[in-house]
């Protein structure tokens, strides 16, 4: 297969996941439990998250498309799916469930996986890491706006 029928694949599947997550969401940031939240200085407006991840999902789309072609194994299917599960629960655990904690739990295990496929696949991807970069970027930057909520509220 070639590289941009990966590419829209990824690009289904990651839209997919924000999409199913946004519907497990509930009310999400428009919720009054959102709002009275205290934030960290630094929350970004509202607009930019969906921005961002269409941004960042875009980016990852062509990352993996690129390592399906170079890279063919179980295990890595596996961490894949391991990311996308956790990146789909996030919304759920934090909007729906309002779990904090958990909330924070996830991000940082969603950041060490993208981290894990980031170190792990460098060597082979050469450029084509530059495109997960800001995935990893925006979990860290998210994982610091979920920890100063975990903090202060």
């Amino acid at each position: 297969m070639k590289l941009i029928p990966r590419v829209l694949l990824f690009i289904l599947i990651n839209f997919s996941i924000l999409y199913v997550g946004s519907l497990l969401m509930g009310e999400g940031a428009s919720s009054n439990w959102y709002k009275n939240l205290s934030k960290a200085p630094w929350t970004p407006m509202g607009w930019v998250f969906g921005f961002a991840w269409t941004f960042l999902m875009t980016c990852f789309a062509i990352y993996l498309a690129k390592l399906s072609v170079l890279v063919n194994s179980s295990k890595l299917i596996s961490i894949v799916l391991i990311q996308y599960f956790l990146n789909l629960i996030w919304n759920f655990i934090f909007f729906n469930k309002q779990e904090i904690i958990l909330g924070l739990i996830d991000i940082i295990l969603l950041t060490i996986v993208v981290v894990f496929i980031f170190i792990k696949n460098i060597s082979i991807m050469n450029k084509y890491s530059l495109l997960i970069l800001p995935y990893i970027l925006w979990l860290l930057i998210a994982t610091s706006l979920n920890l100063y909520i975990a903090i202060y509220n």
